[in-house]
């Protein structure tokens, strides 16, 4: 069987299940038990949403990174107050703070990337401030993760942080180290 399929299994039948996971940042393997609870697609890469027995915190797996799956006989209560969608409400791609409170972020764009930034709105709590020949203003509502930080990036100089000012830093520290390693 593939991979997406035990784990849907796993969900279906609310079955722990045991696999090895390797970090892209660390070396070695870990070994989890966790209680499945979704998969989830971002750019292109899938991921399991679980529950780690370890530590009791619900996290993000990267299936490309899930060794050895076995599916257990032990057994789990789907919490009743977990709703997937409410809990990535907020989240741009895969990650959840933990303990942190949703930002409302300013960003203003070029006026020519703006018109893509309108076709294909970044998320769905976007919300159009200003639109006029010179800038494409909006406002998300959204935790500031590093996928999120990542996404601001890939649009270079199109695009400016106006709020709020611990993003803004956050974005020029990064596009100063990438520009350090030009010189």
């Amino acid at each position: 069987m593939n991979l997406l399929e035990d784990l849907l299994d796993a969900i279906k039948e609310r079955r722990v299940i045991e696999f090895n996971h390797q970090k892209f940042w660390e070396e070695h393997l870990t070994q989890r038990f966790v209680e499945p609870y979704a998969v989830k697609e971002f750019k292109n890469r899938w991921y399991l949403l679980a529950k780690d027995k370890k530590d009791r915190r619900i996290k993000t797996f990267g299936l490309d990174r899930i060794l050895n799956l076995k599916s257990t006989s032990q057994v789990f209560d789907y919490p009743l107050n977990l709703n997937i969608e409410q809990k990535f409400r907020y989240s741009y791609g895969i990650m959840l703070p933990e303990d942190e409170e949703p930002q409302d972020i300013m960003l203003s764009f070029e006026a020519t990337q703006g018109k893509y930034i309108k076709s294909l709105p970044l998320h769905e709590t976007q919300k159009i401030i200003l639109d006029n020949s010179d800038e494409l203003r909006i406002q998300l509502k959204l935790y500031i993760t590093q996928d999120l930080i990542m996404e601001i990036l890939s649009y270079g100089d199109s695009v400016k942080v106006l709020e709020p000012q611990n993003l803004a830093e956050q974005v020029k520290q990064a596009h100063e180290r990438a520009f350090k390693q030009y010189l």
